[in-house]
């Protein structure tokens, strides 16, 4: 498949899963915040493209705390786990407080790219307690909650804004260089 292909199956299925979610509930009090800038489009790894394609296979999976195989549903880090596991045959840690605390290289959002760890602290302050995947374009794959499924995300949304912690790369550049 082309690159072009891909790149409009990507945007379809971001289109689609856009009209089928809701969003966050408001905060109390508006917040404004500058906008994330997002990194022009470029070319990415067969890797990366690999982890995309998977993430995004796996929307509308359910939720499930604790779970992590697609049969039995997903929790943020178990989502993650898995799409890196099965698609890289990397191992990551287990819960989002050890991703977070991985040895990878931290990312701004500005320079953010497919395939990329994102986190969040949803319950406020600056504690660790959700996370996704990066997928490109502003947008993310995650497992938001009980109740819900695994969905394509929008990073410019407010609520997303307000909860946003760090980002996280685990595809390093020796990783790319294999692959190109």
């Amino acid at each position: 498949m082309t690159m072009s292909a891909r790149l409009t199956l990507m945007l379809l299925a971001a289109l689609l899963s856009g009209c089928a979610s809701r969003t966050p509930p408001s905060p109390a009090a508006p917040v404004i915040r500058a906008p994330i800038v997002f990194a022009p489009a470029q070319s990415f790894s067969p890797e990366a493209e690999d982890v995309l394609f998977r993430a995004l296979g796996l929307v509308g999976t359910p939720y499930r705390w604790g779970g992590n195989t697609p049969d039995s549903g997903f929790d943020c880090s178990g989502l993650i786990g898995y799409v890196y596991r099965d698609v890289t045959g990397i191992s990551l840690p287990r819960t989002t407080r050890e991703m977070i605390g991985m040895q990878a290289a931290n990312v701004g959002k500005e320079g953010l790219q497919t395939g990329d760890l994102i986190f969040f602290a949803t319950n406020g302050g600056s504690q660790v307690s959700h996370a996704g995947i990066y997928v490109g374009e502003g947008r993310f794959v995650h497992a938001p909650a009980t109740g819900g499924t695994v969905k394509l995300d929008s990073l410019s949304k407010a609520y997303w804004q307000k909860a946003y912690l760090s980002a996280k790369r685990v595809l390093q550049p020796e990783h790319l260089a294999r692959n190109q």
